[in-house]
């Protein structure tokens, strides 16, 4: 079966950096819907046409990726109103009581240092600003059901940012 609109397709992937360097792994194959909301356009687009088995590497610039890296969504927030187990790498999806009004209420934060006073919390996605190359294998393709249609999902975004435990360095 071809890859086309409203499919699931199984991926395993390598991704790295344009330096080479390995930013992620996935070695047991996750589904997504096609023509949904789980893929990035450019890589829907190469997944066109192809099969189980096959191989395609993409490389990615920012805007076809994450997006470029914006200093705006960096916050300076006090540290008081954050809990006492704070650790570097945390996510927030909300912000507590007390932070700026500047700051987007529907955004996910990374906490990206601890001073006494302040926490500096960055909303951009880890991997904005970042050129990629990622390199794909086809493990399986079905047709999607109804009800991953109707969802425009298979369950599982192309690296959806998840709240991680301090220490996860999973982007998937």
């Amino acid at each position: 079966m071809e890859i086309s609109q409203q499919c699931i397709v199984a991926l395993t992937w390598v991704l790295k950096d344009t330096l080479g360097e390995v930013l992620d792994t996935l070695d047991e194959p996750v589904e997504f819907l096609v023509g949904g909301e789980d893929l990035l356009a450019k890589i829907e687009e190469a997944l066109q046409g192809h099969e189980k088995g096959d191989r395609i590497d993409l490389h990615l610039e920012p805007e076809e990726a994450f997006g470029d890296y914006d200093e705006n969504l960096v916050f300076l927030e006090p540290r008081a109103i954050f809990p006492d187990t704070l650790e570097e790498g945390m996510t927030f999806e909300q912000l507590p009581e007390g932070a700026s009004d500047e700051a987007a209420r529907d955004a996910l934060y990374t906490v990206t240092e601890i001073y006494p006073e302040h926490v500096v919390l960055d909303a951009n996605h880890p991997l904005a600003g970042i050129a990629l190359r990622l390199s794909l294998k086809v493990e399986a393709v079905r047709d999607a059901t109804e009800e991953e249609i109707g969802r425009g999902s298979a369950g599982a975004g192309f690296f959806r940012v998840q709240p991680q435990a301090p220490g996860s360095d999973s982007l998937h």
